[in-house]
């Protein structure tokens, strides 16, 4: 049998990367690198330097094109499970080939494996198929835990929910009974519809990398400006990875008689 190890790395800084991450990447015959192309050259330079820096073994990267994705089609959730059959078909004959029995091959997943990151449900897709491949997830540190670290606030209130989504949901409507929401995979700023509402907002993009970017404020008084930043590094870098903290006021209490 082989075995994957998906590796979360964090978010961009090496030095967030864990000792059970190092360990595992210590392990690693083959490394599987799913390449974006161009536009994204620099996650995949990202991955390598990572490998360089810590993984000291007798190791291989094999670079695997990512299909790509119609992200106009009407029925979204198909157009997702479309791409990821694809790359589990991909990824399954790559280790086939690459990987002699009981050899051990290495995915980094930006970030945690478990949020927001759809290697798990490949590699699902794969053992499913009937290929001879276990899996082990390695935990990294999230996005989510650096936008807050950075800003400097806590998560959530006290004895309070925290609700995490995406940018698609999040213009779809505000998340009931939760006044604090964590919003990942935004590809246009959906919170701008609420900038008159009693909101705070704690942006970050290419956390934890030389070019991280931070704004804070009321929604209202900052959004033009988040909106203005992120064009201009999106443009100058080709890709964005960003998330946010919404943080609503509550209502005010009324008098008591």
């Amino acid at each position: 049998m082989r075995t994957v190890l998906i590796i979360g790395v964090g978010a961009g800084d090496p030095e967030q990367v864990t000792v059970q991450a190092i360990n595992a990447m210590n392990a690693v015959d083959a490394f599987f690198v799913l390449d974006k192309g161009e536009a994204a050259a620099e996650l995949t330079d990202a991955r390598k330097a990572l490998c360089a820096r810590y993984a000291t073994g007798d190791y291989r990267t094999v670079v695997i094109p990512d299909p790509p994705r119609d992200r106009a089609a009407a029925d979204y959730a198909g157009a997702v499970r479309d791409w990821r059959d694809e790359r589990a078909r991909l990824l399954a004959e790559a280790v086939e080939r690459e990987l002699p029995d009981g050899g051990v091959g290495g995915i980094l997943a930006w970030g945690d494996p478990a949020l927001y990151d759809g290697t798990i449900r490949v590699l699902d897709t794969i053992r499913e198929a009937g290929h001879d491949v276990a899996y082990e997830v390695i935990p990294g540190i999230s996005s989510v835990q650096i936008l807050t670290a950075r800003h400097r606030v806590t998560l959530n209130r006290v004895a309070g929910p925290v609700h995490i989504t995406t940018g698609r949901r999040l213009a779809a409507g505000w998340p009931a009974d939760s006044d604090d929401v964590v919003v990942m995979l935004d590809a246009g700023l959906a919170c701008q519809v609420y900038r008159d509402e009693p909101i705070d907002i704690y942006w970050g993009a290419y956390l934890g990398t030389p070019d991280e970017l931070l704004v804070a404020g009321r929604l209202g008084d900052v959004i033009d400006e988040i909106a203005e930043v992120r064009a201009r590094a999106r443009a100058r870098k080709g890709w964005i990875m960003d998330t946010y903290l919404l943080r609503r006021h509550p209502a005010p209490t009324a008098p008591s008689a």
